[in-house]
């Protein structure tokens, strides 16, 4: 256990406060004290954790005073270095059982080292019963475990059959029966393109293989059955469009009525931008017991709407969006014939806002109620580089979760060609990792800064990125941001090397990799940094196991996994079988 600003404690005797010595040794003859309590008290300020739990094995008086509730809030406060604002977990039971849980139960030790990849290992996904995980990597393999008290490989798969450069992402569908793998085509150096597989963990058989682009879109599920993908379709030198498909996941249905593909949304992308990172929340999770509180938090940052500011309530009969896109243009080109448009854009600068007042009158508005809303689609995107900057949110309404309708969106009026987004983060920075909360309800996002004040004066050149990673939180239900950021971990790569960190967020804790060689664990109530994981090599993804919190999983481009477990599961395990009890052994020698 490394806890930032200290040096590992000795042996802390957890286990030890079970007996105490008959003869009460700070006793007079007459039976008093010799030392009060209060002063007791008072050396025990003076004392380091350790010390004060091996003084309380001295005697009763001594044990009793160090199990003093305001002697171990101190104690916490001073040893963890929390913000004295910030109140007690409201679950804890006392400030003791506080500070045992941040020291005893937080994955820290490394217990074993998986070799089998032969390059990068890149990312790393749990079935949700906890049973089984599964491993991408750069030596093109997806690899299944199974997770034991010792963890051994249960199956390996070979994509580079199927033109595959590198696998890099996987995720379970919910009841664990289908494995969705993305990779990365075999191509120029420059390609995008990449496609996600479905493979049955029944029998391990490849059920079928859809297109992605770009493939960092990675893909997800969005029911058991299915998984949404990207595409990509270029429109001028730095504009495009992106199409999330919904497909299904067995695509061998013989019936020609049957869908096994549908487009959920196309969305413009402005400045070279493009949808990334595609992840899905269930918005019916969000009323789980929430245990983490806004204390320490910084003003909500406020997420902008995807309406037009322009339409208010109590103005004039509003102009109808496509003529109101015609004018624009209209008068914008006009200007520019007329050389009245000052100061003179860029060719950039002019394909960008051609875009936008063409796509003014075919953009199908946000839906502005969460209320009938079954899942939130989340993704990255932008709007002023091709660096991720914003975080990009559409609903996902319950007749859109099936591949059943219109293929192509047939059914959809010729004006509505696009897909506002309901909500936009801009988070002014590189995004280069998200994960969510258990419940779902919180959004977690690794983020390098942008210079304070910084402007992005060419969409082909964003702002240099601080080496320190920001670690923000977003809570999806109130759509605002909460919690300071949390701190430790860095990166090195500029703008155009950037690749994705994933972080992954238990009931208590939240985890992320870093390229400074090493993997972080913070606790989600008082934010604070708790362990320090060390590999030989950039960490590029962590995940808790789903079941239990206390074992975490480490993927390094050094080419190995590990699995660390809290000290309190490792003296478990480590521990002696009890021997019969001397009575149940006579017993037993008596029936002979």
């Amino acid at each position: 256990m490394w806890v930032q600003g200290h040096a590992p404690p000795t042996t802390w005797g957890w286990t030890r406060l079970r007996g105490l010595p008959g003869q009460n040794v700070t006793m007079d003859e007459g039976g008093v004290p010799l030392l009060p309590d209060s002063l007791v008290y008072q050396i025990f300020l003076s004392l380091g954790p350790a010390d004060v739990l091996a003084a309380g094995l001295v005697c009763r008086q001594w044990q009793a005073v160090s199990r003093d509730e305001f002697l171990w809030r101190e104690q916490f406060y001073r040893y963890y270095q929390v913000a004295r604002d910030v109140p007690r977990h409201p679950a804890a039971t006392s400030w003791y059982e506080e500070f045992r849980r941040l020291y005893d139960t937080v994955p820290c030790v490394e217990v074993q080292t998986l070799r089998e990849h032969a390059d990068q290992v890149l990312h790393l996904s749990f079935s949700h019963s906890g049973y089984q995980f599964a491993s991408c990597s750069k030596d093109c393999t997806i690899k299944i475990w199974n997770n034991d008290l010792t963890i051994s490989l249960l199956h390996s798969a070979d994509m580079r059959p199927y033109n595959w450069s590198y696998t890099q992402f996987s995720q379970f569908n919910q009841d664990d029966s289908l494995l969705l793998a993305s990779g990365v085509f075999l191509g120029p150096h420059n390609s995008s393109s990449g496609e996600i597989a479905v493979i049955s963990l029944d029998n391990f058989a490849l059920l079928s293989r859809v297109r992605n682009k770009p493939y960092d879109v990675f893909g997800c599920w969005l029911t058991e059955t299915s998984l949404i993908s990207g595409n990509l379709h270029r429109i001028g030198d730095i504009t495009s469009c992106s199409v999330l498909w919904l497909n299904n996941a067995f695509q061998d249905v013989e019936s020609e009525n049957v869908n096994v593909v549908k487009r959920l949304f196309k969305i413009q992308n402005l400045n070279a931008s493009t949808i990334r990172t595609v992840m899905v929340a269930d918005c019916s999770r969000f009323d789980s017991p929430d245990l983490l509180l806004d204390a320490g938090a910084p003003p909500g940052r406020v997420f902008d709407l995807g309406s037009d500011s322009e339409d208010e309530e109590g103005g004039p009969e509003p102009v109808p969006a496509p003529a109101r896109a015609k004018e624009g243009l209209r008068r914008f080109l006009d200007g520019l014939l007329d050389a009245r448009a000052q100061p003179q854009l860029s060719e950039h600068a002019l394909e960008t806002k051609v875009a936008e007042l063409l796509a003014q009158g075919r953009t199908k508005p946000p839906e502005h109620s969460m209320a009938d809303a079954s899942k939130l689609l989340i993704f990255t995107t932008g709007c002023l580089t091709y660096s991720p900057h914003q975080i990009g949110i559409k609903q996902i309404l319950p007749h859109q979760m099936t591949t059943a309708g219109p293929v192509l969106g047939e059914g959809r009026g010729s004006d509505a060609f696009f897909d506002a987004l309901d909500h936009v983060i801009d988070v002014h920075g590189h995004i280069i990792g998200m994960g969510l909360s258990p419940d779902n309800r919180y959004l977690y996002v690794n983020s390098r800064a942008w210079p304070s004040g910084s402007v992005v004066a060419d969409p082909m050149q964003p702002p240099p990125i601080a080496e320190e990673i920001d670690l923000l939180v977003f809570d999806l239900k109130t759509m605002r941001e909460v919690k300071r950021a949390l701190r430790a971990h860095r990166a090195y790569t500029p703008n155009d090397e950037c690749f994705f960190i994933f972080l992954d967020v238990s009931r208590d804790f939240v985890a992320s990799g870093a390229e400074d060689r090493h993997g972080y664990i913070w606790d989600r109530h008082y934010n604070i940094c708790l362990a320090k994981l060390r590999h030989q090599d950039v960490v590029n993804s962590v995940v808790f196991s789903p079941q239990e919190q206390e074992l975490l999983l480490t993927a390094s481009d050094d080419a190995t996994i590990k699995a660390w477990r809290s000290p309190r599961i490792v003296r478990i395990h480590q521990a002696p079988r009890p021997r019969p009890h001397h009575f149940f052994s006579w017993f037993a020698s008596q029936r002979r």
